[in-house]
C-alpha cells in the first residue's frame, strides 16, 4: 500500500470506511494495515499508547474478511479500528491506569463490557491509550508511564483524563477511541484536542471492567471526529448490562438507542423548533477565568445555531459555581473507598521486606507499598477523600456536597421546562504547555469548571470543536441536555458541523506522509 492510500483511510467518517468494508471496496486488514503504518509513523512524536494489541486486532480483521467473503451481513462499525483507555479490562493484555501500581504485570482475566461489545462488533481493538493515573487529572501529565502530546501543538497537553483516546483520534491515528468521563475526562481533551467526545446520560452506557474511579460519576463513552461517527460507536456501547447495577433497564432509555439511524432521519440543515439556553454563569461577564478567544469562538458558535433556526435564552443555574468544590469531595470521597483495594496483597504492586533487621509488618506494607505505586495526585484525592469521610467531618464536607449535587440537579430539571440543551465553552482554555498547571492543583481542578457540573447531575453532554485560538488551538463547544436526550445533543452537533468547518480540521501531525506498509 503506498503513502496516499495508507493514509486515505483516516481522513473520512468511520461509518464510510466501514460501508467500504462490508462493499468489498477495501478489506479490513488493509484498513488495519493502514492503521498501524500511521499509528507507528507519528507515536513516537504523539506518545498515545500504553500497548498496542496487534494479534487480537489483526484476528478481528481476519474475521470481518472472512463474513465479507461469505456474504454476511456485518455489525454496525464491523473492520473500523478502534483505540480504548488502559483503565478498560481486556482479557490477556495489561490494564496499568498508567500507575506504577499496576504496571508491574498485572494481565487482565475479562474484559469490560464495552469491550465485549466492541469485539461482538468485530471492531478491531488496536491499542490501550494512555490516562491520568487512574483517571485522576485534566492534562495526562499524571501518567507514570509516557507524556501524551497534544496533536496540534506538541509542547502542549492533550488534556485529561482520556488525554491518550483524545490524541490519537485528534492525530488521525484511529478515527475512533474509548474514554471514561468523571468530571469532563472526555468532554475536555476532546475540546483541546479538535474532536467530538460524549459524557451519555449515566447507566446508559455499562461501567462494568472500567477500574472505578469515582463510581456514581463515572462513564465510558465515545471519541470520533463527526457527530454521525459518535452516534453509531453510543449505539455499539448502549444498553442494559447485569453485570452492572446501575445501567438502566432499555425500557427506560430504549429512545437513546439506534442513534445513528435517527439522526439519518433528522434534518440536516435546520434546528428550527428547538430551544437552547446559554447557562449565564459560564458565559458573558460572569464566565470569570475564561480565555478571549474561547469566549469570542462561543459567542460566534451562539449566532451560528441561530442561524440554524434555534430559539436562543439564557438560563440560570446557580450552583455551578460550586460544582468544583462539591466535586473534589464527592470524587475523593468515593476514590479513597474504590483505591483501598491496591494493598499490595491480591494484585498489583507489592513492596517486599528488604533487610533482616525489618521483621515482616503488615501495616508497613501496605504504606510502603502504596506509597511506591500511587503518584503524588492520587495521594492526594485519596487524603482529601479519606479526611472528608472521616468522623467529626462527614456532614460538614461529604454531607454539605451531597446537598450541592441535589441542587444542582433540581437547578438543571427546572432548565430543562424551558429549553431543549444547554450550552457553555466546553473549557475555559486552550491547550496549555506542560508545566504550567502541575504545580498548583487549584488552577489545574478549575480546567473541568464546565464540564464537573453534568457528572454531579448524571445527564448527558458533549464537546464538539467550534473554533481556535489566535495559536491555532482548537476550541470545544459544550452542549448538554436532560437525561437520554443524547439523540438531540447530536441532532444539533450534526448540523453545527454541516454549517462549520471545524471539525474537519486536521492538525500537522495529521497531515504527514506515512511510508509504506
Amino acid at each position: 500500500m503506498n503513502a496516499h492510500d495508507s493514509s486515505a483511510h483516516h481522513h473520512q467518517s468511520a461509518l464510510a470506511l466501514h460501508h467500504q468494508i462490508a462493499s468489498g471496496q477495501c478489506s479490513a486488514v488493509s484498513v488495519l494495515d493502514a492503521t498501524y503504518a500511521t499509528l507507528k509513523a507519528t507515536e513516537g512524536a504523539l506518545q498515545a499508547y500504553t500497548c498496542l494489541t496487534e494479534d487480537l486486532a489483526y484476528q478481528t480483521a481476519r474475521n470481518v474478511d472472512s463474513a465479507v467473503s461469505r456474504g454476511e451481513k456485518l455489525p454496525l462499525l464491523a473492520g473500523v479500528p478502534i483505540a480504548i483507555k488502559d483503565n478498560l479490562n481486556l482479557t490477556g493484555y495489561p490494564t496499568t491506569c498508567s500507575s506504577k501500581m499496576l504496571a508491574s504485570g498485572y494481565v487482565s482475566p475479562y474484559d469490560a463490557t464495552v469491550c465485549s461489545r466492541l469485539k461482538a462488533h468485530m471492531m478491531p481493538i488496536v491499542g490501550k491509550t494512555n490516562l491520568d493515573e487512574f483517571a485522576m487529572g485534566s492534562s495526562t501529565e499524571n501518567s507514570a508511564l509516557l507524556k501524551t502530546k497534544n496533536p496540534w501543538d506538541l509542547n502542549r497537553v492533550p488534556g485529561g483524563s482520556s488525554g491518550g483516546s483524545a490524541a490519537t483520534v485528534g492525530a488521525r491515528q484511529v478515527l475512533l477511541s474509548l474514554g471514561s468521563d468523571t468530571g469532563g475526562s472526555i468532554r475536555q481533551p476532546a475540546a483541546l484536542c479538535g474532536v467530538v467526545g460524549i459524557k451519555p446520560t449515566y447507566g446508559l452506557v455499562s461501567r462494568y471492567g472500567l477500574v472505578a474511579f469515582a463510581s456514581s460519576l463515572d462513564q465510558i463513552g465515545p471519541f470520533a471526529t463527526t457527530a454521525e461517527d459518535a452516534a453509531a460507536l453510543l449505539d455499539v456501547l448502549s444498553g442494559q448490562d447485569a453485570m452492572d447495577a446501575t445501567s438502566k433497564p432499555e425500557s427506560m432509555s430504549s429512545h437513546a438507542l439506534n442513534l445513528s439511524q435517527k439522526l439519518l432521519e433528522l434534518p440536516a440543515d435546520t434546528l428550527k423548533g428547538l430551544r437552547v439556553g446559554v447557562i449565564a454563569e459560564l458565559s458573558g461577564e460572569q464566565a470569570e477565568g475564561f480565555e478571549p478567544d474561547v469566549m469570542a469562538a462561543f459567542e460566534a458558535s451562539v449566532n451560528t445555531l441561530k442561524s440554524l433556526g434555534a430559539t436562543i435564552s439564557t438560563i440560570s443555574i446557580p450552583s455551578v459555581k460550586y460544582g468544583v468544590a462539591a466535586y473534589y469531595i464527592v470524587a475523593p470521597a468515593e476514590a479513597s473507598s474504590n483505591l483501598a483495594r491496591y494493598d499490595g496483597v491480591r494484585y498489583g504492586l507489592r513492596v517486599e521486606e528488604d533487610s533482616a533487621d525489618r521483621p515482616a509488618n503488615l501495616h508497613r506494607m501496605f504504606r510502603e507499598t502504596r506509597a511506591a505505586g500511587f503518584g503524588s495526585e492520587v495521594k492526594r484525592r485519596i487524603m482529601l477523600g479519606t479526611f472528608a469521610l472521616s468522623a467529626g467531618y462527614y456532614d460538614a464536607y461529604y454531607g454539605k456536597a451531597q446537598q450541592v449535587r441535589e441542587l444542582l440537579r433540581h437547578e438543571f430539571n427546572t432548565a430543562w421546562q424551558q429549553v431543549d440543551a444547554l450550552i457553555c465553552p466546553t473549557s475555559p482554555c486552550t491547550a496549555f504547555e506542560f508545566g504550567s498547571k502541575s504545580s498548583d492543583p487549584i488552577q489545574m481542578y478549575l480546567s473541568d469548571v464546565a464540564t464537573i457540573p453534568v457528572n454531579l447531575a448524571g445527564i448527558p453532554a458533549l464537546s464538539i470543536p467550534c473554533g481556535f485560538d489566535h495559536q491555532g488551538l482548537p476550541i470545544g463547544l459544550q452542549l448538554q441536555g436532560p437525561h437520554w436526550s443524547e439523540l438531540t445533543l447530536l441532532q444539533i452537533s450534526r448540523a453545527f458541523e454541516k454549517a462549520t468547518s471545524f471539525s474537519g480540521a486536521l492538525p500537522p501531525i495529521a497531515r504527514r506522509p506515512v511510508a509504506s506498509a
